[in-house]
């Protein structure tokens, strides 16, 4: 039986960079790297086999398709790392319907899918991460949609690692604050005002990943780089949400 490594959003940003130091940090007999867009996916290379495997996880039909391969293959799903994911910054009355279920459908519905696809082909020892966000910890106006569907990944990720201990599976959610990655390029719409004026920090996916690595290993169920993300948070848990969302309004300059 192999042991393999299955990474999503692996052609770009914070999944592309879990791919780059995979094996700084564990051994694979193979790697299943799974985007949309193959022609990156085939420019991958590691020192083991790469799948790459051309899926759009809104869609169900994918789940399918991925469960199975797993059916096909004799696999034991060492690590399963899911990034895949999209957001829009807007007024949630301002945006298509048809992007915030697709939004919806990525974010939260993918995720769920490949971790209850993945799970039975998953030994004690395996673990799987799954990229969540600072912004899961408030609600956040114009910033709604993405907000709302990353505090789905935080709470499902959290609950999930609580019943897959029993088994020996780890589940670990990564909260980046922001991070400079292709994400800004889909969602902020070039020809309207920007809804962010103002950026606390901005950190790179080397930092997000480097730290994630090191959290997984000490067994956190939720991992954080940077100190103005932490305090955020923490910030986030003991105001009111009302005053937090007024001063993030406020700070944007947002009616």
């Amino acid at each position: 039986m192999k042991n393999i490594a299955v990474i999503t959003g692996a052609s770009s940003g914070i999944g592309k960079r879990f791919v780059d130091t995979l094996f700084e940090n564990g051994t694979y007999d193979e790697v299943w790297v799974i985007a949309r867009r193959m022609d990156r996916l085939s420019e991958i290379k590691l020192p083991c086999p790469v799948r790459a495997i051309a899926l759009d996880l809104s869609k169900r039909e994918s789940y399918k398709e991925y469960e199975a391969l797993l059916n096909e293959a004799d696999v034991n799903i060492k690590l399963l790392i899911n990034c895949s994911g999209f957001g829009k910054f807007s007024a949630t009355m301002d945006e298509n319907i048809d992007t915030l279920l697709n939004m919806v459908d990525l974010n939260c519905q993918g995720l769920m899918a490949m971790c209850h696809i993945s799970v039975p082909h998953m030994g004690k020892g395996s673990s799987i991460i799954n990229i969540a966000s600072v912004a899961a910890f408030q609600p956040i106006p114009y910033i709604n949609v993405y907000g709302a569907s990353k505090a789905f990944v935080l709470s499902f990720s959290r609950a999930l690692n609580r019943e897959l201990k029993k088994d020996g599976i780890s589940v670990m959610a990564v909260c980046p604050f922001w991070t400079k990655t292709e994400f800004f390029s889909r969602a902020i719409k070039p020809d309207e005002n920007a809804v962010v004026k103002k950026y606390a920090a901005m950190y790179t996916a080397e930092q997000i990943v480097k730290r994630a690595w090191r959290d997984l290993e000490r067994g956190k169920d939720v991992s954080q780089y940077g100190f103005v993300a932490r305090a955020q948070a923490l910030l986030a848990k003991i105001l009111p949400h009302s005053f937090v969302m007024s001063y993030w309004m406020n700070q944007q300059k947002l009616k």
